[in-house]
């Protein structure tokens, strides 16, 4: 079964490769989407933040590299095959923003989402939060 794994990944994180390995041990295949989030300012330009993924993800061999290119989540899911969402979650706060949208993105196409919590050691990293503080 081919997952995707979406998000800004601005800038991507030890977080976000601890997620997309254990992704990529339940999966035949799992897409890194970077998709365009309109409630943060991007800091790396989007081909910074694909070369960053593929140079992240280059012992993951079932793990892909792509982006949105401004499409709905549900939608880009249905054009490449994927049958379930992934998502990281470091928090009680992200689990609460993400269950809504887990549950709007099933209603609008029948896709489940997967929410794989973050171990301790990346339960503090935040790309908003590296992004603030390199500026």
């Amino acid at each position: 079964m081919r997952a995707v794994f979406p998000g800004s990944f601005d800038p991507a994180t030890q977080g976000h490769l601890a997620v997309a390995r254990r992704a990529a041990d339940m999966f035949d295949e799992v897409v890194m989407c970077v998709m365009t989030n309109p409630e943060k300012t991007g800091r790396l330009p989007l081909p910074q933040r694909l070369a960053l993924l593929a140079e992240m993800t280059s012992e993951l061999a079932n793990v892909t590299v792509d982006s949105s290119a401004g499409r709905l989540l549900v939608d880009y899911c249905r054009d490449v095959g994927a049958g379930v969402i992934v998502r990281g979650v470091r928090t009680q706060r992200d689990l609460e923003h993400e269950v809504p949208v887990a549950q709007m993105n099933r209603r609008l196409s029948g896709l489940e989402t997967l929410f794989v919590p973050t171990g301790p050691e990346q339960a503090h990293i935040s790309s908003t939060v590296i992004a603030a503080t390199t500026r």
